[in-house]
């Protein structure tokens, strides 16, 4: 393999770059007018323009354009799209993954649930689609045949819900997937998502390289991940890891794969859910947390040396466990906001240098909802799974991302609860139990600090190391954020709190506030001050002298609470709605969100139309109150 085309782009584009080039192969990027300048462009040796992530001819095209050997369709997007594998081959060029025909038959759950049985391996209970609602034993799990990442997925817990969930799902799948079989199975209430790793060759080996666990998980989108699963016997263990060696050899499987399987809680046992025909998100952990012949392995090389027809160079026996490795994936959501997707600029980016970071956001950034919300991944490593979360907790801590919102501070909060570090957390926990996000009493007053701080120098900058205490007079600031805060730098506070400096330099201020020794990413512009501390962004804007000045929107008003595309509208102007009647639904990095009329009434506007590309604030729809 000389040549290497990735199919792909952000942090798993640059990840796959960062290995083929450290092996010698030439690495091509591919991109789209959103991404000219984007990280993964600029770390391979050469870059093609094209017309989509989606358009396999055009993938392709690129690739013989180049002179690729291989291509490499790293996850999302094309990766387990049988098509793209079909045209990869009929170019006469090699796919970094499984043939065509393994992927049309693990692609699909339906039919890799038959290849399962087939290999003894166990399965979820299931149902027919024609099989009469009142005949379901309630809560069952609506899913898409195709597909994955907990697109086309709905819990249906009473008959009531059913055919508004298929709907949905269905719909969702269809968007996602261009296809809307569906499935019906027991919903396992209590669970916990087990993954196993495993390799195949074209010399008929086939290995594991342990589980991993990702119960941490929202609507079966997967938050955190770990390697090994915490919780699981040795019986399981075995179970599970022999089951997905066994079809991996049933379907007879190439290159790097996972088998995903469900643990029933209450009784311990473990049903095959699916098979990811490619590299996972989560892959990091098991190269952390896994040993080959004593050495952490680098799953990308061997993909790359299996796609070249090269023999895997261990067996069975020389895989160990080692120690233990903990993933954060960072998206650009709001998820103490009902979790709605973020846009926008990424101002300032700090990534941790304690942990592994799989990323490629950069400062001045910009982040829209044109593709998976997914900005990065933080990864820490401990001989034991508490030193490996603790360190993941300060890895988080070291997290800025600011002018954009993530959902880096619920990670810590999810990472610092005792649920986590006692393994209690099961694939429902999120959706039953919601976090507190951290009160901004602490933000404020760090926020506050540094705004006098900058101000006693007479300017809003520059920032630069030592000096900040020269300019503080004796007299305390009345400083404007959110609201007046009095800071005396002379005498050491903040509201009355003692303050004192310890470091103010790029960006970074350090303070010791009531004894407790504090960080913070901080940024000053004339009209707000940003602070992200332990991960959570606080924004604390100056009030608007004119606010109240102009109209405000009645209650009645539905506007756009994350910018995306209008899936449907509903209603039209004068069509009486109920409360809670779903008006229309609207998507932005694969989330769909309904909205809903806030009262009994009459829809009075209709702002938008199924397609269009909204503006978050924008109104949508107005309702009023009553027959008028």
């Amino acid at each position: 393999m000389q040549t290497l085309l990735i199919a792909n782009r952000g942090e798993i584009a640059v990840r796959v770059i960062r290995t083929a080039r450290s092996l010698g192969i030439r690495t091509v990027a591919i991109f789209t007018g959103l991404d000219a300048h984007a990280p993964h462009v600029r770390a391979a040796d050469e870059a093609v323009p094209v017309a989509g992530y989606l358009d396999v001819e055009a993938v392709v095209s690129a690739a013989r354009q180049v002179g690729a050997d291989a291509i490499h369709p790293g996850y999302g997007f094309l990766s387990e799209r049988a098509a793209f594998a079909r045209a990869v081959e009929d170019a006469g060029l090699t796919l970094v993954g499984p043939s065509a025909e393994v992927m049309d038959a693990m692609g699909r759950k339906d039919a890799a649930r038959e290849i399962a049985v087939q290999a003894d391996v166990p399965v979820v209970p299931s149902y027919s689609l024609d099989t009469p609602v009142q005949q379901l034993a309630f809560p069952v799990l609506v899913k898409a045949a195709a597909g994955g990442g907990g697109k086309g997925m709905r819990i249906v817990r009473g008959p009531e819900e059913y055919d508004e969930a298929l709907a949905a799902a269905r719909r969702e799948a269809k968007a996602a997937f261009g296809d809307d079989t569906m499935l019906i199975e027991k919903y396992v209430e209590h669970g916990r998502h087990i993954e196993v790793q495993v390799l195949a060759d074209t010399h008929g080996n086939v290995v594991h390289l342990f589980e991993r666990d990702c119960s941490s998980q929202r609507r079966h989108q997967k938050v955190i991940e770990e390697a090994p699963a915490p919780t699981i016997s040795e019986a399981v263990r075995e179970l599970v890891t022999s089951s997905a060696v066994a079809l991996a050899r049933q379907v007879g499987y190439v290159n790097a794969g996972t088998v995903e399987f469900l643990l029933d809680s209450a009784t311990d046992e473990a049903y095959f859910l699916e098979m990811n025909t490619r590299l996972q998100v989560e892959h990091p952990v098991t190269e952390l947390a896994v040993a080959v012949k004593g050495v952490h392995p680098d799953l990308v090389a061997l993909q790359l040396a299996v796609a070249d027809g090269e023999p895997l160079p261990f067996t069975q026996d020389d895989v160990t466990v080692a120690g233990h490795a903990i993933e954060a994936r960072v998206y650009a959501e709001d998820a103490f906001g009902g979790f709605l997707p973020q846009a926008g600029t990424a101002v300032l980016v700090r990534w941790p240098s304690t942990a592994r970071v799989d990323a490629a956001l950069e400062s001045g950034q910009v982040v829209s909802t044109a593709y998976d919300p997914m900005l990065g991944k933080v990864i820490a490593h401990g001989p034991d799974r508490e030193a490996a979360r603790r360190a993941l907790v300060a890895a988080l801590d070291d997290t800025a991302i600011l002018g954009l919102t993530t959902n880096t501070g619920f990670l810590r909060v999810l990472a610092a609860s005792d649920e986590f570090r006692d393994a209690t957390v099961d694939t429902a926990w999120l959706d039953r139990v919601q976090l507190q996000p951290p009160d901004d009493d602490l933000p404020r007053i760090i926020g506050a600090w540094t705004r006098a701080m900058l101000l006693a120098l007479g300017t809003g900058g520059p920032w630069q190391r030592d000096g900040f205490r020269l300019g503080a007079g004796p007299a305390p600031f009345r400083v404007e954020l959110d609201r007046v805060v009095s800071v005396d730098r002379a005498g050491g506070r903040v509201d009355g709190v003692p303050v004192e400096e310890l470091l103010a330099e790029d960006h970074v201020v350090r303070l010791e506030v009531d004894g407790r020794t504090v960080h913070a990413v901080v940024d000053v512009t004339a009209h707000a001050v940003e602070v992200v501390h332990e991960g959570q962004r606080h924004v604390f804007t100056r009030p608007d002298p004119f606010a109240g000045a102009s109209a405000a929107a009645g209650d009645g008003t539905l506007a756009a609470p994350m910018p995306g595309t209008v899936l449907s509208v509903e209603v039209a102007p004068g069509d009486h709605v109920v409360a809670g009647r779903t008006m229309g639904v609207l998507e932005a990095m694969k989330m769909e969100l309904a909205l809903k009329a806030p009262f009994d009434g009459v829809v009075a506007a209709v702002g938008a139309h199924v397609g269009d590309q909204v503006a978050m604030g924008a109104v949508l729809f107005v309702v009023e109150a009553g027959d008028a």
